[in-house]
């Protein structure tokens, strides 16, 4: 069965291209022109991908984005006119998989599609995440260290989430971009950096001990110390 795509774009052309393409491409598509339209569509079938457009005329996108993530994990594609490496941090922290400028190229697009799909495909989770005393729930995506919870950004729970289903394996800063990012920072090439700062700050708390470990010149690993 052909995956559905509901795509919430203002702009008509753009969206009937959009349509189009992705219906050649062998995809089933529904369409959305502003927020409205889109919870309504939500409301009555969740789609199996979101592309959502950043400048509705009813609702900022981040925000759209973030009531999506709130109510359900369906995979979301932003595509924006918005060039900045901090608009693409802000989207992908409100809870989106990935992220495309306009004007789209569609291959480029299709390629992100596919990769989104994969990544989902493979993360049937299990309902508890558990290494050393940190404990972390997808379902609901609430993180535990001993007895406090840790609240995270999206970005950095989906960071977090890659390290426990993969403990003690080094992953590399490539396959942390294809799993977390999926596309280049550009001249961010610290962004992995920056995250993992993050992370081990909010798990650090208190003295704890550090459990993502510097694998130097490959990545990082989600180890104990003396492991």
């Amino acid at each position: 069965m052909a995956e559905r795509i509901l795509v919430i774009e203002d702009d008509r052309r753009l969206r009937d291209m959009l349509r189009r393409n992705l219906i050649f491409e062998g995809y089933t598509v529904d369409t959305a022109e502003d927020a409205s339209q889109a919870f309504r569509a939500l409301r009555d079938k969740i789609p199996d991908a979101i592309i959502l457009d950043l400048m509705l005329p009813d609702m900022d996108g981040i925000e759209v984005c973030r009531r999506i993530r709130e109510a359900s994990n369906v995979p979301i594609l932003i595509l924006t006119a918005r060039e900045s490496v901090e608009d693409r941090v802000t989207g992908l922290d409100a809870g989106a998989d990935d992220y495309v400028v306009k004007p789209p190229v569609f291959d480029e697009l299709f390629a992100r599609l596919r990769a989104i799909f994969r990544r989902h495909k493979m993360e049937a989770d299990p309902e508890i995440y558990e290494f050393a005393d940190l404990t972390l729930n997808p379902r609901t995506r609430q993180v535990f260290r001993s007895d406090g919870e840790i609240l995270l950004t999206a970005k950095e729970f989906d960071l977090l989430h890659l390290f426990m289903r993969h403990p003690n394996q080094v992953l590399t800063r490539e396959m942390i971009y294809e799993h977390i990012w999926s596309y280049d920072f550009g001249g961010e090439s610290n962004i992995i950096e920056v995250y993992v700062r993050y992370l081990r700050t909010k798990l650090e708390t208190n003295d704890k001990s550090r459990l993502i470990q510097t694998v130097r010149g490959v990545g990082y690993t989600l180890r104990e110390a003396n492991a």
